[in-house]
Order: structure tokens, then C-alpha cells, then sequence
């Protein structure tokens, strides 16, 4: 038997999946086979282990969990949190690994586990091993001990069958939230599930390249991701309202990447193919609400050919955008 999810498909929803499908195959256009990928790797994969981390209370800054991943000493810092970091730079390598595993079972839950919570960060419970314990979060009582191990096979069950004839973009929230509610381990279900959420959109190749960080969002506003998880229960487990309040996260994210992403194409057109005039019209069009071309090429001398020779590298890169129609077109730097 699989879980079901209950949830209904609002306008809103609706509307923010078509605009997550169509930002994510502009970041995916845009990031294939560029040099500066693993630094954009390296980067979510540290607000990743940062946000979810903090999301636990772990008190380690974003600047700190950076330098534990390049190899260099803290001071001033307890062992537990730099341990429950190290090993969430374990488990992203973990999932990044077996990110085309099939089908899904306990045990890969079970050893997801054993990285997220060994050296002693756990204050209840035995890593890699669902409750035997009844537990209560916050105003929560997650089922029974005894029920865990059925409610878990019907969710791998589901995650295995079932969601991927659903968009990512549901299907990764609907796993993070039905995970979090079994609550299936004594510690470490905070991080456990997040990382599962991220599982599946790189199982299903949603983010390729391994650079989105959902988890700073929930980071940013706790209470407000505690309080979308609530919800569901106050509604009777219907989860319409949970999806929308994470696909609000993913599209802010996906934002956030095509803005980084924007920022390394100019650092990396800067660096390797602006030619002295490119730098002269980019001063222009600094100093000019637009140009069009033929100001372009009579401020700069140029041939008409020229001109769209001399842009085309800028077009492409994102430097320069063209807006109006054809025939009123102006130039223009595009935002950084």
C-alpha cells in the first residue's frame, strides 16, 4: 500500500510551477558546461549544511560552516556543532552519490541517518534506526513507535511508484512534509527530511548541477516554516497550502541562483573577452538610459556590422539587453 497525499491544485500553485519550470531551463541553459560551476556548487552546497543546520539551532555563521568545509580550524566553538556541520557536508556527498539510486529503502534512509546524526549529536535515540520511542514536537504526537516502520514502507512505497508521475516541485514537498510528520527517528528529523526534499529533486534531475538551496528560505523565516507544517495538520492533512508555501521557497531560490549565476557571467566576461571597445560602450551605456544602434555605432565609429558583432558576446552574456520593438530597440546594461 502507498501514502496518499491529499492536496488540490490552486491557480496560485498552478502559476508559480509554470514560473519555476521556466526559471529553472533558464538557469539550466545558462550553467551547462561554464568553468565556474563547481564554485556555484561549493556555495549552495555550504547555505545548504548552513540553513538547515541553523534551522536546528546549530549557531555556527555561514562564514564559519565555509571554512570547516575548506579544512581550517574554529575557535571558540563546541565540537557537537562543528560535528552535526561536518556531517552534513557527509550527507549531501551521500545523496549526491546515490542520486540515481532505485528503487529507494530503508536502509539508504537508514545510513542518510547514520552520517546526519553519528559522533554523538544526537541527543535521544540510536542513529540509524527508526524510533522506539513515542516522541512530541512542540504541540505535535507523531504516531506511535510501532507504527513507524509500516507508515515509513508506505511512504517509500509512494516515493518509489508514485511521485514521479507528479512535478518535482510537489512531489519533493510532499516527501519533506509526510517525513517530518512520522517523525521516524528519536533526533535528526529536521535535517533528515530536508535532505530528502533535496534528494528528490536531484533524483528526478530538477536541479542537474546540484546549485539550488532551498533551505535558506525555511532558514530565513522559521516560525514561518514551522507554522506551514502545522498547517497541514490544522487542515486535516491536506497539503494545498503547504505546496504553495514551498514552491514560494523554490521560486525565490531559483531567483536567487539565476542572480548569482548573472553575477559570475560578468565577473567571467569581464575577465576574458572585453575588448577595449566592449569597454568603451559599456561605459556609454552607463552613462545613457539606452542607445540605439545607430547611436552606438556613430558614438563609437563603428560599422553597423560592427555594432552587432561588437554585441552579440555582451547579448549572450547578459551584459547588454535589448529592449522596445524592432524598429524603436535600445541597448542597454542589463541588471546585475
Amino acid at each position: 500500500m502507498a501514502y496518499q497525499p491529499q492536496f488540490t491544485i490552486s491557480t496560485e500553485l498552478l502559476s508559480l510551477v509554470e514560473e519555476i519550470a521556466s526559471l529553472r531551463e533558464k538557469i539550466q541553459g545558462a550553467s551547462i558546461d561554464l568553468s565556474w560551476i563547481p564554485a556555484l556548487q561549493k556555495d549552495s552546497r555550504t547555505r545548504n549544511v548552513h540553513a538547515s543546520t541553523a534551522i536546528e539551532g546549530n549557531p555556527l555563521t555561514l562564514a564559519e560552516v565555509r571554512a570547516l568545509e575548506e579544512g581550517r580550524t574554529l575557535e571558540e566553538t563546541s565540537e557537537k556543532s562543528e560535528r552535526e556541520v561536518t556531517n552534513y557536508f557527509a550527507c549531501l556527498r551521500y545523496i549526491e552519490k546515490h542520486v540515481t539510486e532505485s528503487p529507494l529503502r530503508h536502509e539508504h534512509l537508514f545510513e542518510l541517518h547514520r552520517i546526519l546524526a553519528g559522533g554523538n549529536v544526537m541527543d535521544q535515540g540510536e542513529a540509524g534506526s527508526y524510533r522506539n520511542i513515542n516522541v512530541q514536537v512542540g504541540d505535535h504526537f507523531p504516531p506511535a513507535h510501532q507504527d513507524v516502520s509500516p507508515l515509513m514502507f508506505e511512504l517509500l512505497t509512494w516515493w518509489n511508484e508514485e511521485a514521479s508521475k507528479m512535478s518535482p516541485i510537489l512531489s519533493s514537498a510532499i516527501l519533506h512534509y509526510r517525513f517530518e510528520d512520522i517523525h521516524p527517528f528519536a533526533d535528526g528529523n529536521g535535517r533528515s527530511g530536508r535532505a530528502l526534499a533535496l534528494w528528490e529533486l536531484y533524483r528526478r534531475g530538477f536541479d542537474t548541477h546540484h546549485i539550488f538551496s532551498v533551505d535558506e528560505y525555511y532558514w530565513e523565516d522559521r516560525p514561518a516554516y514551522y507554522a506551514a507544517l502545522g498547517q497541514v495538520r490544522q487542515a486535516g492533512d491536506d497539503l494545498s497550502e503547504w505546496l504553495e508555501y514551498s514552491a514560494r521557497g523554490l521560486h525565490e531560490t531559483l531567483e536567487r541562483v539565476w542572480a548569482r549565476i548573472r553575477s559570475f557571467q560578468q565577473k567571467e566576461t569581464a575577465k576574458l573577452t572585453l575588448t577595449p571597445t566592449q569597454e568603451r560602450l559599456i561605459d556609454l551605456l552607463k552613462k545613457n538610459d539606452g542607445m540605439r544602434p545607430a547611436e552606438i555605432w556613430e558614438a563609437l565609429d563603428i560599422s553597423k556590422q560592427g555594432t552587432l558583432k561588437l554585441l552579440k558576446p555582451l547579448l549572450d552574456a547578459g551584459i547588454v539587453i535589448r529592449t522596445g520593438t524592432r524598429k524603436s530597440g535600445k541597448y542597454q546594461l542589463g541588471e546585475p
